[in-house]
């Protein structure tokens, strides 16, 4: 049975079409198709066939749809082919059933023969591929709000087709082809600026420049007019080009250059003076004849001084001066080297800067060394300016530095960094106050002719304000919000504290602050003292709106106005920095004006804002964990939670450090059940990541935040959880200890569940310690106590774990057992990365018992699951088996296919474990056999 979508819908069975019924039928088939041999949700059934406003009868209808689609399709009562599974519909579709899938397998064979410089092959490839498209996706449906998505996507796969088409045939002298397909694909994407090279391309090389000419104007007159943007910089190239006659090339014909980081953040207009702090740096671009003899070296410049004092202003000012020298981009970080709530770690910093340089985050190493190894790699042949701003000390920026290479470094601290002057022969810059005459220019360009107005009282400004750039900033600000008050009044004001440096180095920025705080609106004052008790490093509006105990829209105009008088940062879309100077301003005035149930009332609502939404994305990222039952969220909790796993992991990247900070600091503040469940919620994101490090740390918190608070249910979680970190981490003794606390408890408390998830990680840690016999022991029971309380989910986990011990230690026919009735519990459950494990352990099994078709079978059915998970790395892991089975059977062809494809994943998720795979592929080209 072959199933048609990439048109009118069609279905045909050994050659002759099948009648599908009505239009609910056919929208039923459409949808079960849209995932095959998969469980569609009724929910999603259902909104497929009547959108938002069902029938009351919705349920009972869909029976029917589902019983007449049936009859049409398998002709009689006994057709399985689409099972009602628990939760849905599933629809059985072979391999290639699809043309769907006929159509992404040739395209990714013409794709890899481009990428090989074999066009003749990729046309082939790429013709057939877009061959296989009759018409719209669905073409006569129309198309319910549900499948949208999933009918956009397949068009963009098809013009991205074409484009790729198009190359090939530009690439074999086809011209004429590559231009009607061009002209066709703009006329309908007017947008895709590939396309548009490609026909610019095609009508310069049969000699229409004029053509080609137009056809820019137009691609651009569309731009600007639908996005406001120029051509990108291939088009703008491409045109020049033919503008000039040169010799051309495709837009896009080229591999994408090496990610070039532009992370400097945006500066102030209002800098001023400094001119030997500038020529000082300046002297870094420009090596002595002494130096000139030696290969370019890595410079380094440490910037000290005290707080406020402008050392970032400095820097970012620089740096944006001079960002053109370095053509390889910029880095910045900001190491928070003296925030109270906790530093930037240099292994974190680290993180930031390799996936910048292009790494993706599965293979960023998970040691602070190992990073600063592989990001010196990276730098070795760039050259890149590197900004490495409010440094703790020497020992905190060491592991930040390159090794080689010309790229130049500067760095920001407090601290005077000796330790980089003596041992990296870093050049110090001590940077001190603004002398008075640029002090007074810096009021000038923030006052205009105020200043000039009363130059008396500005000159006391400066004076009282100590010539310190922040204190000057924040006086400013006040004296801006007032434009009718009197210069002098402000001078008058200011005349008590005394020397402003003497101030700041006791710890007392209230008076430097107090006016841009007093400055503030009731409700603003009352925000940025309750932002205080953020941990930080930054924060989101909701984070705000939840400490407040407002609504977003009333916070948002607040946030507006601490940002207009330079209280607060917004350092990227509506997430906000505080200075650390003004972070202990706000915590000292919350702690000091605010009454204690305020304070505890504020805490509350920001441990609640964080616990459910960290909760609701971890049941959607690790959706076949048992969840912990979190604390009942407060009337106030308000807001959006992520609505799929793929907005719940882009959720907690981006709020992953003020998880890590809030974990420690809700434990610290006497919320402990709080601490302990939000620390369950991250550690859902944390360990598929390997991030097992800050599992570690967070679940140590958890741990003695449970025991402090007597809750034994927080104890067991925790303590099995951190007893994975430490296992993962190699530390078995210590994880050992915590799995049989974490049972202690669970037997206590008589809760099954638990005792069974304990006993699997148990499995895991005797394995690794190559006790089979044992881990055999607690996978049987693990398995008893997950049959007790009904969790089918774990039972089957436990099951294919069970069976890939049995197939490690030689036993196959036990192995495939067990695999057996776990794939069957994980179909029903439509656990798709699950059925692909257990697809994979079973293929392992066959191939050693020799029975290589059924290898391949199970090999092949886990790759397509683990695709549509999108877990490439385990995708290419089963690849790599599935070759060695091929090669077994003498399908050597086919094994060389595969683990071409395996080496291209492994390749870009940067695995040492390509060049494994090109062993194999050598071994085989020489005659051997890849081991």
């Amino acid at each position: 049975m072959r199933f048609a979508l990439l048109g009118p819908l069609e279905v045909t069975l050994h050659g002759q079409r099948i009648a599908l019924g009505s239009i609910k039928q056919r929208l039923l088939l459409a949808t079960l198709l849209s995932r095959p041999s998969e469980t569609v949700p009724t929910g999603v059934l259902v909104a497929a066939l009547w959108g938002e406003d069902p029938p009351a009868s919705a349920a009972a209808n869909l029976r029917t749809y589902a019983r007449g689609l049936r009859g049409a399709l398998g002709g009689d009562g006994s057709w399985t082919g689409m099972p009602h599974t628990r939760g849905g519909y599933l629809l059985r579709v072979p391999p290639g059933g699809t043309d769907v899938e006929r159509f992404d397998e040739a395209a990714f064979r013409g794709r890899r023969a481009l990428a090989a410089d074999d066009p003749a092959l990729a046309c082939e490839e790429l013709s057939r591929a877009l061959a296989v498209w009759r018409g719209r996706v669905l073409e006569g449906l129309s198309l319910p709000e549900v499948l949208e998505p999933w009918a956009t996507g397949l068009e963009e796969r098809r013009c991205h087709t074409e484009e790729d088409y198009a190359q090939a045939l530009l690439a074999e002298g086809d011209l004429s082809q590559a231009v009607l397909r061009m002209r066709r694909l703009v006329a309908s994407h007017p947008l895709r600026q590939r396309a548009w090279g490609h026909l610019m391309l095609g009508l310069y090389r049969v000699g229409d420049v004029g053509g080609a000419l137009e056809a820019y104007r137009k691609v651009r007159d569309a731009l600007v007019r639908e996005t406001g943007l120029e051509p990108g910089p291939e088009l703008t190239r491409l045109h020049g080009d033919i503008l000039k006659q040169r010799s051309t090339t495709a837009a896009g014909d080229s591999p994408p250059p090496p990610p070039r980081p532009r992370q400097l953040p945006l500066i102030t207009p209002d800098f001023v003076g400094r001119d030997e702090a500038v020529a000082v740096l300046d002297s870094g671009l420009r090596p002595t004849d002494d130096q000139a003899a030696r290969a370019a070296g890595v410079v380094i410049t440490a910037i000290s001084g005290m707080a406020g004092v402008g050392k970032t202003t400095l820097a970012l000012h620089w740096a944006h001066r001079v960002a053109d020298r370095f053509p390889d981009g910029q880095l910045h970080v900001d190491l928070r080297g003296y925030d109270e709530s906790g530093v930037v770690s240099a292994a974190d910093a680290l993180q930031g800067f390799v996936q910048a340089l292009g790494v993706p985050q599965a293979r960023i190493p998970s040691g602070t060394q190992a990073r600063a190894g592989l990001f010196r790699s990276l730098l070795a042949s760039r050259r890149m300016l590197l900004v490495l701003d409010n440094a703790r000390d020497s020992a905190h920026v060491r592991p930040l530095l390159p090794g080689a290479g010309s790229s130049v470094v500067v760095v920001t601290s407090r601290d005077r960094l000796q330790g980089l002057v003596t041992s990296e022969g870093a050049r110090s810059l001590t940077l001190d106050v603004l002398s008075a005459q640029e002090s007074a220019r810096m009021l000038a360009r923030r006052l205009g002719p105020r200043v000039e107005a009363e130059p008396d009282a500005a000159a006391d400004i400066v004076a009282l304000t100590g010539r310190l750039p922040l204190a000057l900033a924040v006086v400013a600000a006040r004296v801006a919000n007032h434009p009718s008050f009197p210069l002098h009044s402000f001078a008058a004001e200011l005349r008590p504290t005394g020397a402003l440096l003497d101030v700041l180095e006791d710890g007392d920025a209230q008076r430097v602050l107090s006016w841009s705080y007093l400055a503030l609106s009731e409700e603003a004052a009352r925000l940025f003292r309750l932002l205080g008790l953020h941990p930080g490093p930054d924060l989101t509006l909701d984070a705000a709106a939840a400490l407040a105990g407002a609504p977003v829209h009333s916070v948002r105009p607040l946030l507006r106005e601490l940002t207009r008088l330079h209280l607060l940062t917004e350092h990227l879309p509506s997430r906000y920095l505080f200075h650390d100077l003004l972070r202990t301003y706000a915590a000292a005035l919350v702690l000091s004006t605010e009454p204690s149930s305020g304070v505890f009332q504020a805490r509350e609502r920001f441990y609640d804002h964080c616990l459910h939404r960290a909760h609701a994305a971890a049941v959607l990222v690790q959706p076949q964990w048992p969840a912990v039952v979190p604390v009942p969220p407060l009337p106030s909790n308000s807001g959006d939670c992520a609505r799929d796993a793929e907005a719940a992991l882009v959720w907690f990247a981006d709020e992953r450090q003020v998880l890590l900070r809030t974990v420690a600091q809700a434990a610290a503040c006497g919320f402990e059940t709080y601490s302990w469940q939000l620390a369950w919620a991250l550690t859902a994101y944390l360990a598929p990541l390997g991030l097992w490090q800050d599992q570690r740390t967070v679940q140590e918190t958890a741990v003695a935040a449970a025991e402090r608070s007597g809750d034994e249910v927080g104890e067991a979680m925790a303590c099995r959880l951190l007893a994975r970190a430490d296992a993962r981490l190699g530390a078995l003794d210590s994880a050992e200890r915590l799995l049989r606390r974490a049972l202690e408890l669970y037997e206590r408390l008589d809760e099954r569940t638990g005792q069974a998830q304990t006993l699997h990680n148990y499995v895991e840690l005797c394995y690794m310690s190559g006790r089979l016999a044992e881990a055999l022991e607690h996978g049987r029971e693990a398995l008893r106590l997950h049959g007790l309380s009904g969790n089918r989910d774990g039972e089957a986990r436990t099951l294919n774990a069970m069976g890939w011990l049995h197939a490690a230690a030689g036993d196959y026919p036990a192995a495939i057992d067990h695999c057996t009735r776990a794939l069957e519990r994980q179909r029903q459950a439509g656990d798709r990365n699950g059925q692909a494990a257990t697809l994979d352990s079973l293929g392992f099994a066959y191939h050693h018992l020799a029975q290589y078709d059924r290898a391949v079978d199970s090999y092949e059915e886990a790759i397509g699951l683990f695709r549509s998970s999108a877990d490439r790395y385990h995708e290419a892991e089963t690849l790599v088996r599935l070759g060695d089975t091929l090669m077994v059977t003498g399908r050597t062809a086919e094994a060389e296919e595969v683990w071409e494809r395996a080496a291209a994943m492994f390749d870009a998720l940067w695995d040492p474990e390509a060049n494994a795979v090109r062993e194999r592929l050598a071994g085989l080209r020489e005659g051997g056999r890849g081991e």
